[in-house]
């Protein structure tokens, strides 16, 4: 079973050597704060954590010694008062530094220390790259194994993101004709909803409430990516091919699941790419018609962060004078220095957060990437060389108290969780992690083990109730049935769209008709 089912099956994770860690709670005049007294031991054994590393590269589960329980008083005083705070902060209006925040001068001077505005924007859109991740079925044993679980109307009202002021317009579908296994989702079952395509993301568009506070309407792409970085061993083709009408290349694998399509599928007789571009393009033209400014965001974790990048070379092709930046999280390489150029030339900002211990932004041109550009009096400029585009927030696994120190935890070091909550708790390079930091920490462990054993958060807990199975009315267990509004229908979908469209033409009639 792919690696990438973990985020509901309850999979066993190789356990990551830690060391102890000690913390010490003070008391100020205002409040309790806990205060990192951090101090990391080496484990005795290398033996035990070669083989552990090992087994993550292998796929095996080893058990790991049980480890001990320290300081538990203090971890309780500090877990009460946690969890009596909200997990998120007073929202401030952005309007009048919207460019600013959305990248114009690429962030200068608000990543280190990081601004609490940009800060919460980072979040929010990472979050929205979570809920692909979070709604999607990888239960093999589904008939809709590789679909949304939710459809598009409801989907941040069941995953607690309507909060961010956002409504999802459009669900994204993607296939790919090379072969990608770890990829792409697939039932086991003979009968499914689809055998050629998996649910890729949404489009979504920021409601009034928030675009007054971010200063202008907000179009979001999120794209799925995979959850498991040993998917990235088998799944790099590390073949460059051209993009647009320059000298830019882009990675095969990904230029083809962004622009595969087959007349014969039910969700792909269109490629990912037309998708998302139509609607994009339906949005923009809506909301310039009713004189607001429009700004496109695309987000998106591993996979979906180089998915991110594609989609922004297009839409800044296609879609003249357009804001857009990327905002993406433990994204590899995505193509050569005449990719970056171009995009650069574009006006496409990207922001790349990064985490030291993560190996996938590593990836691929492991060896042979950027860093090569030192050389380029005496090779000239090398186009089959893979860079990374954009500006670099590089985050620390290290910097946290709350999480796992050392070892070789890839899943741990990749998860987005584990990404959010890095950003959610940094200030600076110079400073310790963000005492008041108000994500909850326990969202760390959903799909990993990274949380320290203290916290006593047990790994991998986000999954359905029983597994997905449900006691019916004859005392048996067995898989529901899934509402009929949430069975993906490309039928339904495309009534919806009509519904919408014929309702904004409506808008603008009626508009029209208050000018006179």
């Amino acid at each position: 079973m792919a690696l990438s089912s973990m985020m509901y099956t309850h999979l066993p994770v190789t356990q990551a050597a830690s060391g102890a860690t000690r913390f010490s709670l003070i008391r100020s005049s205002h409040h309790q704060e806990a205060v990192l007294d951090h101090q990391q031991t080496k484990t005795s054994n290398k033996a035990n954590r070669l083989a552990e590393s090992l087994a993550h590269l292998l796929h095996l589960h080893i058990d790991a010694p049980p480890r001990t329980n320290t300081h538990s008083t203090n971890w309780n005083l500090f877990t009460e008062e946690k969890i009596s705070t909200p997990t998120t902060s007073p929202k401030e209006s952005t309007s009048e530094k919207w460019r600013e925040i959305h990248g114009s001068n690429d962030w200068e001077g608000l990543l280190d220390p990081l601004h609490p505005w940009l800060r919460r924007e980072i979040v929010k859109y990472g979050e929205f790259a979570q809920a692909t991740y979070d709604a999607f079925d990888f239960d093999s044993f589904s008939e809709y194994c590789g679909s949304c679980r939710y459809n598009h109307k409801k989907l941040f009202d069941v995953l607690g993101l309507s909060k961010n002021g956002y409504t999802v317009s459009k669900y994204i579908y993607a296939m790919s004709h090379i072969d990608m296994p770890r990829w792409l989702e697939r039932s086991q079952l003979a009968e499914t909803w689809s055998k050629h395509s998996n649910w890729m993301g949404f489009v979504a568009v920021s409601d009034d409430l928030e675009t007054r506070r971010i200063g202008r309407r907000d179009i979001v792409v999120a794209w799925r990516g995979t959850v498991a970085p040993s998917e990235w061993y088998e799944d790099f083709q590390r073949k460059l091919e051209p993009i647009g009408h320059g000298e830019a290349k882009v990675e095969h694998g990904f230029h083809g699941i962004y622009t595969a399509k087959c007349e014969t599928t039910r969700y792909n007789k269109s490629s990912a790419s037309e998708q998302v571009m139509k609607e994009v393009t339906r949005l923009v033209e809506f909301y310039r018609a009713q004189g607001e400014e429009v700004s496109l965001t695309i987000t998106g974790h591993s996979l979906g962060g180089a998915l991110a990048l594609i989609n922004a070379y297009e839409a800044a092709e296609t879609i003249p004078g357009l804001p857009i930046s990327v905002v993406s999280f433990g994204a590899p390489r995505v193509g050569n220095i005449a990719f970056k150029d171009e995009l650069n030339q574009m006006g496409v900002k990207t922001l790349r957060v990064v985490v030291k211990q993560d190996m996938v932004p590593k990836m691929p041109g492991l060896v042979l990437n950027e860093g090569l550009q030192k050389f380029d009096d005496i090779t000239g400029t090398l186009d089959w060389v893979y860079t990374h585009v954009g500006a670099e927030m590089k985050l620390d696994v290290g910097s946290s108290p709350y999480l796992k120190h050392g070892g070789f935890n890839l899943p741990g070091f990749h998860s987005l969780e584990t990404y959010l909550h890095l950003v959610d708790g940094f200030l600076s390079t110079e400073t310790t992690f963000r005492s008041n930091a108000r994500r909850d920490v326990a969202l760390v462990n959903k799909g990993c083990d990274m949380l320290v054993d203290d916290l006593r958060i047990p790994q991998c807990w986000y999954q359905l109730p029983h597994k997905g199975l449900v006691c019916n009315a004859h005392g048996r267990w067995v898989k529901p049935k899934r509402d009929p509004e949430d069975i993906p229908s490309p039928t339904r979908e495309a009534q919806a769209q009509a519904q919408a469209h014929a309702l904004q033409v409506e808008m603008m009639e009626s508009d029209f008709a208050l000018c006179f």
